[in-house]
Order: structure tokens, then C-alpha cells, then sequence
């Protein structure tokens, strides 16, 4: 038999589930939901109708809860969160990690926030505020607290006996972080070093100083990029003086990473990667309609171009089938540019540093590709219409524009960038503008010259 693919298997549970709470079986319902991982009940609850998930969070086991949350979506957790009582919140947190329990806080209004804090015991509720005191993108947003420290003039039995007492280790121990009475980070014993090494063993000789720590104030994609580079499994994070605060570890990055893939891929449509599948109609509608009317926009402006030569138009009906060929050619080169840049933005590959360089390379081949292509459509122009004026002005366009394309898509990311608007979500828009408008008028432009 084929074997079935793990999102076969989500289809399957979901219209397992719909149909049981079709037929009014609650009971077998929260059977169902009993054994399942927390991503997989937050999967159905983002895969559910909005009328569905209220009775599917009621039916799933309350002890998970927390885990849920912290699996949801922004946009579906809210729309949770708001059907649940502060005090019942502040029970739910209890067992979730700090960082995401800092994350679901910021989505409440602040009425509800406040009064979740002011529901918890004062070790919670210090532990949040200081997570909260972090930017939501730094590495202080994403630490953990749960970070065992050791000092470097112990033995390796005094550490061993610690363990014991405490019976348990944080989830994704690899190392323990060594520290000095000032709680300023020295370096890191691995937990392999403290697990082989002979009991009278002195920490200090075991400390791995080099290990590289990570400043709060660091923004988490940046975190991300030095987690890949080094393989890390985790971090620990510091304050400016040096102090140890908590750690990454990397199921946090996976997250990051896979938030970064989701907002880049959602953005080139102009959505939110946290938008809801499921959402309201009015809701989706308006979120959609705010970057239709913005591309409706720099679409008048092709037109008005376009209408500048209205009586060149007129007379040739040849210029208006030929007309959206420079433009399209244009776009889908400036996006190939764009894309690419992008890319290295976000992997850290382009900079202050390599941009000039980085801008001749896509300028020579815009050049080159507008030399290949032009004389490609200049032929079959020529050929077809048996025109050598026609054939010249739509490869002269065609050069003019796959040029521009090139420049307009290394430039318009890293201008963007700089006034700290997000590339992927507007460059698209306003790289198709400017190649609308240059292969417009370079064609009609020449042509009006030429053949009137």
C-alpha cells in the first residue's frame, strides 16, 4: 500500500473531526483530540471554520492548552484569546514557556493584559515583565530563562549532585553556562565534558571560553543567521555588561526561519503572514483591498502614459497589440532581479559593502538580455510586418527597459530597506510601475518620432 503523506493525514483527522461535530458526537470528538501533539490540534484549529474552533477549544483537554497557544497563529489566537476569562489565561500560562507566553500577552488589548499579570503569582509575573521589557524581534524577545548556571571554582561532583537534587533538566540542554558572583557569562561547559569527566575535575578546565554569546538588543533574524552558520543548538544571551540573561535554543529559530519563508512568500501578494485562512469576508476584504487600490494606482499611472500618445495609437493599430510586450518582458526580468535581492538581503549576502558591485553585475545583465531579446523580437516584428522602422523601435524599447529592470530591481530593495519599509511587501508594486512606465514610453516615445 502507498504510504500516506503526513498532510493526506491532517485531511483525513480534519474531515474526521467535522463530520463528528456535524453529528453532534462531542464525546468521540474529545477522544479524538485526547492523544494528539499540540501542533497537530493547532493545525485543526487553524484548518477549522471560525464557528468550529470555539467548540474544538472546548473540547480539547485543558491541561494543553498553553501548548496549543503557543503553536497558533497570531491572527487564530487572537480570535481564541478573546473568548477566554483573565484569570482562566493566567491558569493556562502557568506551564508555557516564558517567551511564549510573552508573545500571546502582547496580541491582548491592554485591559485583558494587565489583568492576566495581575492574576499571576509575583515569580510569573516578573519573569513576563522582564520578557516583555525586550523588543518582540531581539533576542531578548525570544529567550527562555530556564538556564542552569554553574560557577567555574566547583568540582564536577558538586555539579552532578545539583543535578540530581533538581531532578530535571530545561528541554534542549546541550550546555551549562558559567558564570562568575557578578553573574557575568565566563563560557560553556557541555553537558558530554560534565557527564565524562571525573568527579574531583574542576569546572574551570572545562569551560569552552570561545563559545559566542548573544547581546539581547540583537535582532532574531540576525540570531538566526549566526544559529545556521555555526550549527549551534543553542545560545546564551547577555546584556551589555556582559551579564547572562537566558538562551535560544533552536526550536526557536525554526520558528523564525519558518516565519521569515511565510512572510516573504505571503508579502509578494501584499498579505500578512499571519493572516487568517479562514478569517471573516469583510475582514479578508479589507486587508486585500488596501495594495489592489495601491497597485490600481500605479496602473492609472501606465495608462496615463499610454494616453500621452493617443494619436500615435490611433493611427497605428499595430503599436497597441505590440505595446504590452515591452512592459511584461520588462516586469518578469526586473522580478527575476528583484527576487534575487531579496534573498540576499534577508541571508545577510548584500550590504553597503557589495551593492555597487552587485548593481554593474545586474546592469550588464539587463544589457546583455536586452541585446538577446531585442534582436529576437525585432526579427519576428520584422519578419511579420516586413517594417525595419517598427522592428528597430520595439528592440531600441526593448534594450531600454530590460536595462532599467535590472537597475530598478537591485535598487528599489535596498532603498526600501533603508527607509525601514519591507522589500518583498512593496518592491514588487512599485518595481512593475516603473517598468510599465519605462517600456511605455521608450516605445511609443520612439515610435511617435520615428513614424509620424
Amino acid at each position: 500500500m502507498p504510504e500516506v503523506s503526513e498532510q493526506e493525514q491532517s485531511q483525513q483527522r480534519l474531515q474526521q473531526v467535522n463530520e463528528a461535530l456535524g453529528s453532534g458526537m462531542f464525546v468521540y470528538v474529545r477522544k479524538l483530540l485526547q492523544n494528539m501533539p499540540a501542533y497537530d490540534l493547532a493545525l485543526l484549529l487553524e484548518s477549522s471554520p471560525t464557528k468550529s474552533r470555539a467548540v474544538l477549544w472546548q473540547l480539547i483537554d485543558p491541561d494543553h492548552h498553553g501548548e496549543v497557544l503557543e503553536e497558533l497563529s497570531e491572527e487564530v489566537r487572537k480570535g481564541i484569546l478573546k473568548n477566554i476569562r483573565p484569570e482562566k489565561l493566567a491558569e493556562v500560562a502557568e506551564g508555557m514557556d516564558v517567551d511564549d507566553l510573552a508573545e500571546v500577552l502582547r496580541t491582548l488589548p491592554d485591559t485583558v493584559y494587565n489583568e492576566v499579570l495581575n492574576s499571576m503569582d509575583s515569580q510569573d509575573r516578573s519573569r513576563v515583565e522582564q520578557a516583555l521589557s525586550y523588543e518582540e524581534d531581539t533576542a531578548g524577545g525570544i529567550m527562555n530563562t530556564d538556564t542552569i548556571t554553574i560557577r567555574p571554582d566547583v568540582t564536577v561532583d558538586v555539579v552532578l549532585r545539583y543535578l540530581r537534587l533538581k531532578g530535571e533538566l530545561p528541554v534542549a540542554t546541550d550546555s551549562f553556562y558559567v558564570v562568575d558572583r557578578n553573574d557575568k557569562f565566563i563560557g560553556a561547559v557541555s553537558l558530554a565534558a560534565i557527564v565524562t569527566a571525573k568527579p574531583e575535575v574542576s569546572i574551570s578546565t572545562l569551560i569552552h571560553a570561545d563559545v559566542e554569546a548573544v547581546n539581547v538588543e540583537m535582532p532574531e533574524t540576525e540570531v538566526a543567521q549566526l544559529f545556521e552558520r555555526y550549527d549551534w543548538f543553542s545560545a546564551p544571551v547577555i546584556d551589555d555588561e556582559g551579564r547572562l540573561l537566558g538562551r535560544i535554543t533552536v526550536d526557536d529559530i525554526v520558528d523564525i526561519i519558518r516565519e521569515e519563508a511565510e512572510h516573504s512568500m505571503m508579502s509578494m501578494a501584499g498579505l500578512d503572514d499571519e493572516a487568517d485562512t479562514f478569517a471573516p469576508v469583510l475582514k479578508s476584504t479589507q486587508r486585500r483591498s488596501i495594495w489592489l487600490g495601491v497597485n490600481l494606482v500605479t496602473a492609472i499611472l501606465a495608462v496615463v502614459v499610454s494616453n500621452m500618445f493617443e494619436d500615435i495609437l490611433s493611427q497605428l493599430t499595430i503599436l497597441a497589440i505590440l505595446n504590452t510586450l515591452v512592459p511584461s518582458m520588462g516586469g518578469v526580468a526586473g522580478n527575476q532581479t528583484l527576487t534575487l535581492v531579496i534573498r540576499g538581503i534577508a541571508l545577510g549576502h548584500v550590504g553597503d559593502s557589495n551593492s555597487r558591485v552587485l548593481l554593474y553585475k545586474e546592469l550588464a545583465i539587463g544589457f546583455l538580455n536586452g541585446i538577446i531579446w531585442a534582436l529576437l523580437i525585432a526579427a519576428v516584428v520584422g519578419i511579420w510586418k516586413q517594417d525595419v522602422v517598427l522592428a528597430g523601435i520595439i528592440a531600441f524599447a526593448m534594450l531600454m527597459n530590460m536595462t532599467a529592470a535590472g537597475i530598478a530591481g537591485v535598487t528599489i530593495p535596498l532603498m526600501l530597506k533603508r527607509m525601514n519599509i519591507d522589500p518583498a511587501l512593496a518592491g514588487s508594486v512599485i518595481l512593475t510601475t516603473i517598468t510599465d512606465v519605462v517600456g511605455i514610453f521608450a516605445f511609443l516615445g520612439t515610435a511617435t518620432l520615428l513614424l509620424r
